[in-house]
């Protein structure tokens, strides 16, 4: 590939090109990471207890399965616990919430998108919506379900459902109007239109705003585990800070970075799938 093609405007990078490029950050930050925590701890330029070296990391992440889970004696649960049983139960609250919030906002997206009357009454709810800060909805949960399962669950259903919400109402706007002057045209009804017009065209559209929210999602678990005790990759931070144990930190945060990368890859990786002619899905 040309030097000018490479750095064309809007260009883009072949395959094995994009690999290398995408991993030299990657390395660099990697290596200078490995730089400033280098030595013994009296020795280096940030203390270990803020920024343990890559080596003590990789050394003290087994800690985090192979010791016994959560004591329920000890009335908190151990950072040194079962690594595969926290990450499952993050997982399950993700995906919970996620699928409360689908099953509220999309329909609410489609008809606001579909008819002005419900885009009048709740848009300046979503607008307002769109403001509050994700951290106050902790207590807000917490006093109108208390501190079990349920507050973690439904403060991550509202969190996505605050992001996700003008995304679906603004991927069914996308649809062009003469696809539905067409539709009407040949006879549709209301109803048709938005059945087999507006939604079939917004899918792609829908689909990607599926996959940012989901991404997102991942950035609330911690405040939905950190405040009550009861497993979790939040709980297990949170644990962890308190006993000084900072690379349990560490791990539980590439952890859960790496879990968030594996499923916006299967999201992409499924709408080249699903919609091969849009590009957004990718």
């Amino acid at each position: 590939m040309r030097w000018n093609e490479l750095w064309a405007i809007r260009g883009t990078v072949p395959f094995p090109w994009s690999l290398v490029v995408g991993l030299l950050p990657i390395l660099l930050i990697l290596a200078l990471w490995a730089y400033v925590t280098a030595g013994k701890p009296e020795q280096r330029m940030i203390h270990p207890m803020q920024l343990p070296s890559p080596g003590e990391i990789v050394d003290r992440a087994p800690e985090l399965w192979r010791a016994p889970p959560p004591s329920a004696l000890a009335g908190e649960s151990d950072s040194r616990g079962k690594l595969f049983h926290h990450a499952r139960l993050s997982i399950v609250r993700v995906l919970e919430g996620f699928s409360i919030a689908l099953l509220f906002v999309l329909p609410l997206g489609i008809w606001m998108a579909s008819f002005g009357p419900p885009r009048a009454a709740f848009s300046p709810l979503m607008t307002a919506g769109g403001y509050i800060p994700i951290s106050t909805l902790v207590p807000l949960t917490m006093a109108w379900f208390g501190i079990g399962e349920k507050q973690k669950v439904f403060f991550l259903a509202l969190a996505f459902a605050l992001y996700l919400w003008p995304m679906v109402l603004r991927a069914i706007d996308r649809v062009p109007d003469i696809y539905l002057r067409t539709a009407y045209t040949l006879g549709a009804s209301k109803w048709q239109v938005i059945w087999k017009v507006m939604i079939p065209v917004a899918l792609p559209d829908l689909w990607y705003a599926m996959r940012l929210a989901f991404g997102v999602g991942w950035t609330y678990i911690v405040l939905a585990e950190v405040v009550v005790k009861e497993g979790g990759l939040g709980d297990l931070i949170s644990t962890a800070q308190r006993r000084s144990n900072i690379e349990h930190v560490y791990v539980a945060i590439l952890i859960i970075t790496l879990i968030a990368f594996l499923a916006d890859f299967c999201w992409a990786r499924l709408g080249r799938l699903l919609f091969p002619y849009r590009e957004e899905t990718a």
